[in-house]
């Protein structure tokens, strides 16, 4: 479970006493006031830090106020790198938290808000000890509050900060979920709430509602947590909630069964779908603003009958998140550059493929933001706006007005353009429209949903886009998936 293991500090009470101080760790560390000491020898020394970039990590120190942070900031280490170190240099074992995992027991000995305060996690409860993964052992002061907020004597262990942190946003959400739990227990949620939830509307006067609460709570942890999706799935028992963060499918609470039919009419209040219609797929949206996460979201919302019930599948959009630039999406420099010579010509067609989810719109909006200038006019049809650019002009499909990709491509093309993004090519018309913009003065960006590079063409092919065409305008095909 742990990968190193030098002597163990555990702190405690003195012998005679209940109250007595614990046993400090080794003074010192990484603390701000030690910059120009321990830069200049220990960490230039064992290598961790280059000689040129001792300038750089000492000019973030000013802005996070820790060296560690600075380094990694810095991307001269890596968080276990510093973690290492740290453990080596006071002695401490260093735990693998993933690995080892946490006792959830354990972890409920200390307060959460103590715990994110001093970035710690209690995992395990050992021959009396309570073991602790810290960050910076040498916080003498917060390991003095982890101890008298526990009766038991502290084992210690160092381990990487964001693996902490991950612990501790997870027992965050755990608490969260009892708390939601706590609200389906509420008096008349079974009975009284079921009755008259055909009745709700999304208005003030419900907005005390233990199934309100119920489901802003899910949809403001999701935001908070960073989740592209959110999955309501109704299952033989339980109503099971799923967020997908970094491309990965996360269960996260198991609502009681009774509660399906409540929360799936809520979600269709909030996107105003037909809460009467259960037997035909639907598709709607929310604007939200998700104040306690700092984000303002735009939500699709699409519901699919199954045999256990309506499924529910939200995607999260944070409107208020700018786009990337080319040098932020971790391309290599060759990537980067044969990229940026594609885009800065003047005709031509520029497909980014990949599964769903996999970041290819937010490759075509970094490429947007490198050639924007107020001397081109860029037009971007999309379903839906996941950016707003500043000097560009978005269009948003709107299927139920007829304002198909084909429909709206066919209006950007009388509109002077002289790049057009189209999110998506779907069918057969807009392959055929984007191709020919693409021949006729026009650069066009756009996206594919096949596995690799070479199946774009094939793709283009199947849509009834001749091979002579394709190879006269696709000036370049990326292909990306999503790095863990």
């Amino acid at each position: 479970m742990e990968f190193e293991r030098p002597p163990t500090l555990r702190t405690g009470p003195s012998e005679g006493t209940d109250d007595a101080p614990a046993t400090p760790v080794p003074a010192g560390g990484f603390g701000v006031n030690e910059v120009a000491e321990l830069v200049a020898d220990l960490l230039a020394a064992t290598g961790l830090v280059p000689p040129d970039k001792l300038a750089l990590v000492r000019g973030r120190v000013g802005q996070s106020g820790s060296i560690a942070q600075a380094i990694v900031d810095e991307g001269v280490a890596s968080g276990e790198g510093i973690a290492r170190m740290r453990a080596a240099r006071h002695q401490l074992p260093l735990v693998d938290l993933p690995l080892a995992g946490v006792d959830p027991e354990a972890a409920k000995v200390v307060p959460l808000h103590v715990l994110e305060r001093i970035v710690a996690i209690p995992y395990a409860v050992e021959n009396g000890y309570l073991r602790v993964a810290v960050a910076d052992p040498a916080n003498i002061h917060g390991i003095d509050e982890l101890r008298l907020a526990t009766r038991y004597p502290l084992e210690l262990a160092v381990a990487p900060q964001d693996d902490i942190l991950a612990e501790i946003r997870r027992l965050v959400r755990a608490s969260e979920a009892f708390g939601a739990r706590a609200i389906l227990d509420e008096e008349d949620v079974a009975e009284q709430e079921l009755e008259e939830v055909d009745d709700l509307e999304a208005d003030d006067g419900i907005s005390d509602a233990p199934l309100v609460r119920l489901v802003n709570s899910v949809i403001f942890q999701a935001a908070e947590d960073g989740a592209s999706d959110i999955h309501f799935e109704p299952q033989e028992n339980a109503l099971v909630v799923r967020f997908r963060i970094d491309g990965v499918l996360q269960e996260v609470q198991r609502i009681p069964k009774r509660m399906t039919p409540g929360v799936t009419t809520r979600l269709k209040v909030l996107a105003k779908l037909d809460i009467a219609e259960r037997r035909k797929p639907q598709d709607g949206r929310i604007s939200l603003n998700a104040a306690a996460a700092g984000r303002m979201l735009d939500v699709r919302v699409a519901t699919l009958p199954t045999v256990e019930g309506e499924t529910v599948v939200m995607r999260l959009l944070d409107k208020s998140k700018r786009a990337p630039t080319l040098e932020e999406l971790g391309l290599s420099d060759e990537m980067r550059t044969r990229l940026t010579e594609i885009i800065q010509r003047p005709t031509g067609a520029l497909l980014v493929t990949g599964p769903t989810g996999s970041g290819k719109s937010t490759t075509l909006y970094a490429a947007l933001e490198q050639i924007n200038r107020a001397e081109i006019n860029i037009i971007t049809v999309e379903d839906p706006v996941e950016y707003r650019l500043g000097g560009v002009n978005q269009v948003q499909i709107n299927q139920r007005a007829g304002l198909t990709f084909a429909a709206a491509l066919r209006s950007i093309l009388r509109s002077d353009p002289d790049v057009v993004m189209v999110g998506e090519i779907r069918d057969s018309e807009t392959a055929k429209i984007s191709i020919e913009a693409a021949l006729t003065g026009h650069l066009v960006l756009s996206t594919l949903h096949t596995n690799d590079a070479p199946a774009a063409i094939t793709r283009l092919n199947e849509m009834g886009v001749e091979p002579f065409l394709t190879g006269a305008a696709v000036t370049g095909v990326l292909a990306q998936r999503l790095a863990r």
